[in-house]
């Protein structure tokens, strides 16, 4: 992938090459540990799915590591990404989110120019290896949930990493307009604790696309309310909207006793307060798009170039 020409950071990205057929894949633990009784199905299913596109995945036991909720300590969580780069291992494919990611930022971590694949807790390193001025970061299906996603999920996803051309998103516009920008793409609370940080991209010009899960509405206001103190927001081209699963609090704070007319005028959905924090900023908005933690989760390559078509409903990549 080779975003056309702009102002940084797409211009000045180094990105790795296509895959081919035989280049090797590298398991990281990088996060949580694989503790539920169904992830070594999960992960053995992810693994034999890379290995029917011609892949070669190091068979390494990264998850069985624990140590606490983390997959191994600090040091050996590190090490799979360094042990990778090493090994030659031309895409890092992290088992899982959870936390425990941006703890390996906490030294100085050189993400090389090299296909590294994720989401949720991923989003640390996504982004770090972006700020680096590197391309290759895929916010896109972990290890252990890409063989459950829809074939046009995993399809678009293999043809990313070997360099075939990708379809527009289909999205809701909230706010009209079109905006053209260097596409960046994570989870709204991990993104969040990188502001003011060394390992936040470029946010200048950017199209900026967050998802979530599992947060109330008075969190993800919270969080917003962040970006817009920070000035964050104000820096952006234009906000895509991916899925906000399960936050919609039905037992919100509320008298028990009052009736359910006086309850529902208590709270505030989701999508109510995602519309209130982004539509008076003046860019476009485009929501709905199929990003996030339900199958479905479509791969965004973070520092292409990208436009946003709020009215028109779609996001694509330029080359």
């Amino acid at each position: 992938m080779t975003p056309a020409s702009g102002p940084w950071p797409a211009a000045e990205l180094v990105w790795p090459p296509p895959l081919r057929g035989g280049d090797r894949v590298a398991p990281v633990a990088a996060s949580s540990a694989l503790v539920d009784p169904q992830g070594l199905e999960r992960l053995e299913a992810g693994i034999a799915l890379l290995e029917s596109w011609g892949l070669e995945v190091q068979r390494r036991a990264v998850h069985e590591r624990r140590w606490g909720y983390l997959a191994g300590r600090d040091e050996q969580r590190r090490g799979d990404l360094l042990g990778a780069g090493r090994s030659g291992a031309d895409l890092l494919a992290c088992l899982r989110g959870g936390w425990g990611a941006a703890r390996l930022l906490e030294r100085p971590l050189v993400l090389a120019p090299r296909w590294l694949l994720g989401f949720s807790d991923v989003t640390s390193l996504l982004w770090a290896q972006l700020a680096q001025g590197h391309g290759g970061a895929i916010h896109g299906p972990l290890l252990t949930t890409v063989a459950a996603e829809p074939l046009w999920s995993q399809e678009r996803l293999r043809a990313l990493l070997f360099g075939e051309p990708l379809p527009a998103l289909s999205g809701l516009g909230w706010v009209g307009g079109v905006a053209e920008g260097p596409l960046l793409v994570g989870n709204l609370t991990v993104a969040t604790h990188l502001l003011g940080t060394a390992h936040l991209p470029d946010l200048r010009g950017a199209i900026l696309v967050l998802e979530e899960v599992g947060e109330a509405p008075y969190r993800i206001d919270r969080l917003l309310t962040h970006w817009r103190l920070s000035g964050a927001l104000g820096q952006l081209a234009g906000i895509g909207l991916g899925r906000f699963s399960d936050c919609d609090d039905p037992d919100a704070d509320t008298d028990p006793d009052a009736d359910r007319e006086a309850r529902d005028a208590a709270r505030f959905t989701a999508e109510q307060v995602l519309r209130e924090r982004t539509a008076d900023l003046g860019i476009p908005v485009l929501a709905n798009l199929p990003v996030g933690h339900e199958p479905g989760n479509a791969a965004l390559p973070l520092g292409a170039w990208a436009r946003l078509d709020a009215g028109g409903g779609r996001l694509e990549l330029l080359r």
